[in-house]
């Protein structure tokens, strides 16, 4: 074989190489999740520290979502004679992508990095070879409460931005855009259905997990030193955000191939 044809396809191997492992890992973790003993402490603790490090920002970041959002399709909806229905259409766009996709941006962006940052630096120190050394399984003892608390969060902040991304368009809409408050909440029965949530939330669900996944790969496996601990950091948030961008791909595909959508 032509080295140079190796070297080419050198880095799509690798590629491949990381994509099997960091499935490895997500797979051990589903299987660690129901073990015993769980570390129930480090858990509400993980919950407690990803939400204490989300919760501001991700409000913050609805509104303006929101807003967007209302503004774009008050002024379409204007256009096209179908004012009566800004209300749905905001609500839709807002619970259906923006929601799940905030709410994983921020888990992954503040969470993910310092749940990165934290494992590697436990690497970098041996603390994670001296666990396997004494029989306790990294997996169940740090990796499983912090991919279940990215979980939990990512699901309940979900919940707050489509709460918050609706209360926000609402505004804008009808103060701004001049809209009817009274047609604003009316067209969310005409087009908007359960489903549409439950969705949102399996996204969230979805996103947490991965964020936490690769978050614990890159902090399992950093370079020597403190600057691989910090590549890694940034390498594991950029992966998990072209992840996040491929599964809501296909989960939206799926979902509008699956449930119907709601009639006039």
């Amino acid at each position: 074989m032509n080295p140079t044809t190796k070297r080419s396809r050198t880095p799509g191997v690798a590629a491949l190489r990381q994509v099997g492992r960091i499935s490895t890992l997500a797979w051990e973790v589903l299987r660690a999740i129901p073990k015993r003993p769980f570390q129930f402490r480090e858990f509400i603790q993980q919950c407690w520290f990803f939400a204490s490090v989300t919760i501001l920002p991700t409000a913050l970041v609805a509104i303006p979502f929101g807003a967007v959002i209302a503004l774009q399709l008050g002024s379409l909806t204007q256009q096209i004679g179908a004012q009566s229905f800004t209300g749905a259409a905001s609500a839709l766009a807002i619970v259906q992508q923006a929601s799940p996709l905030i709410t994983a941006l921020l888990v992954a962006g503040a969470g993910g990095s310092a749940v990165c940052a934290d494992i590697g630096a436990r690497k970098i120190r041996e603390e994670i070879d001296a666990m396997e050394v004494l029989g306790v399984s990294p997996v169940q003892r740090l990796i499983v409460p912090r991919v279940l608390a990215a979980m939990v969060v990512a699901v309940l902040l979900n919940g707050l931005v489509s709460v918050v991304g609706t209360m926000g368009g609402y505004f804008f809409n009808v103060i701004m855009q001049g809209g009817t408050p009274g047609a604003y909440l009316a067209s969310f029965n005409a087009l908007a259905q359960l489903p549409d949530l439950w969705i949102s939330e399996i996204k969230a669900l979805l996103y947490g997990f991965v964020a936490g996944v690769v978050a614990a790969y890159r902090g399992l496996n950093p370079a020597a030193g403190p600057k691989g601990v910090g590549d890694a950091v940034n390498q594991a948030v950029v992966i998990t955000f072209l992840l996040l961008f491929l599964i809501n791909v296909v989960l939206t595909g799926i979902y509008l191939r699956i449930v119907p959508s709601k009639g006039l």
